[in-house]
């Protein structure tokens, strides 16, 4: 099979992904505990380190504050829930529900869990809508603020078109007027350098499934220091004489309510989830052995590494995009420039639904591509591509020049 779906979760995965798996599964895998047996605390010094690795990646500075979780989506709910539940009286001294910004470009994992609150009278929400090429423009976003906006969210890449947008500049705009900034990075962590604090993300939610090369069912929040952990342990770092006064100056500080509620590794005593991160928001046993295999993959990713990376994956697009631009048949969305996005492109065939080509391409030819909308709903409307989609291709890491000329000739072969 011919692996071109690296958008919807990348393959293969490193050896070193699944030699540490298997590792820890027959040394390691026990429940893990800050006080317990060997095997517990270290399982817990595993996940201290992976968090470590991540929390470095985004040139963060707390690893406390790099939260594991199930997958994107699940980060993607904590943080949106946690933000919205503790807001849920209203904007302070507005008398008005929270407002909230996103763009059409978002993944269902955005764009769901938003518009069931906004269905449920909790939240009002706008869209703000992206350009022919799949841009969105930050002076739509600063347009689209109100009084009682409260949060921005939005994907650092799009999944259907790849289009890299401007988080730095949206980031700006959301400290500016003293929102919280929540960035989808499931496209973009692993290929693009993310930098949360030059970027002024206050929220950053990705899979590691992805570029990161890890396996399925792991991801992780990021929650910056302008999402304070719970107001007990707030006031105790202030009593303590701790309190960063620097952040306590960059406007109001707004908590995440928790989202899922249970056991922790050490503390068993509080009669509410413990008051500290990563543990509020870590509820229940974590996939401590996928999270051993993120580890592993993690530590290949250099620089220079994911700049090769992205490199290779947005020439594979343009060596495709460049050799059916000129035939009428194909219809091929996104901007000409493939440095302007990651490695992510979408078309249709004339005379053909993208299902049915997806279908070929599997049967006949054994290459795998992904049909259809993507999760992107609103994208695709925009796109006039809904409700069929389009064909997506995502070359990754390990696809070759032979591989995308398979993949031409057998579009070439369809097509004639």
């Amino acid at each position: 099979m011919i692996y071109f779906d690296n958008a919807a979760t990348s393959f293969p995965k490193p050896s070193v992904v699944s030699d540490a798996m298997v590792k820890f599964l027959a040394e390691d895998a026990a429940n893990p505990g800050r006080a317990g047996h060997r095997m517990a605390v270290k399982a817990e010094q595993m996940l201290d380190d992976v968090r470590l690795k991540l929390t470095r990646l985004v040139k963060a500075g707390d690893p406390h504050r790099m939260v594991f979780a199930m997958n994107g989506t699940d980060a993607l709910n904590m943080a949106i829930k946690g933000v919205i539940s503790e807001l849920e009286d209203g904007t302070p001294g507005s008398g008005q529900r929270p407002h909230v910004i996103t763009t059409v470009l978002e993944h269902n994992s955005v764009s769901r869990p938003l518009q069931a609150m906004a269905a449920r009278g909790q939240i009002d929400l706008t869209r703000v809508r992206c350009d022919a090429a799949g841009f969105v423009n930050p002076d739509d976003v600063r347009k689209a603020i109100t009084p009682a906006t409260q949060l921005i969210a939005m994907t650092h890449a799009s999944n259907v078109l790849g289009t890299i947008q401007d988080a730095a500049a949206i980031g700006a705009i959301a400290r500016e007027h003293d929102l919280l900034f929540l960035l989808d990075a499931a496209q973009t962590i692993g290929v693009l350098p993310i930098d949360v604090e030059a970027m002024q993300v206050d929220l950053l939610a990705f899979p590691g499934h992805k570029s990161l090369l890890g396996p399925t069912g792991t991801g992780a929040l990021y929650v910056g220091p302008r999402c304070p952990e719970p107001v007990e342990a707030v006031a105790a770092t202030h009593e303590a004489g701790h309190l960063d006064q620097q952040i306590a100056r960059k406007g109001r500080l707004r908590r995440l309510n928790a989202w899922r509620e249970g056991g922790t590794g050490g503390d068993s005593a509080t009669p509410t989830q413990p008051a500290l991160y990563p543990y509020y928001l870590e509820g229940g046993t974590p996939n401590t052995v996928g999270i051993a295999g993120l580890g592993a993959s993690l530590d290949q990713l250099t620089p220079e590494h994911m700049a090769k990376t992205l490199a290779h994956e947005q020439a594979l697009c343009a060596r495709l995009r460049q050799r059916f631009a000129d035939d009428a048949r194909f219809t091929l969305y996104g901007p000409t420039d493939a440095s302007q996005c990651v490695g992510t492109l979408s078309l249709n065939l004339e005379g053909f639904e993208p299902g049915d080509l997806g279908s070929i391409l599997d049967d006949s030819f054994d290459i795998a591509v992904r049909p259809g909308l993507h999760c992107a709903p609103y994208a695709h409307r925009q796109l006039d591509t809904f409700p069929s989609g389009t064909l997506r291709i995502s070359p990754g890491a390990f696809n070759t020049d032979e591989q995308l000329d398979q993949l031409i000739d057998a579009l070439d072969q369809i097509v004639g």
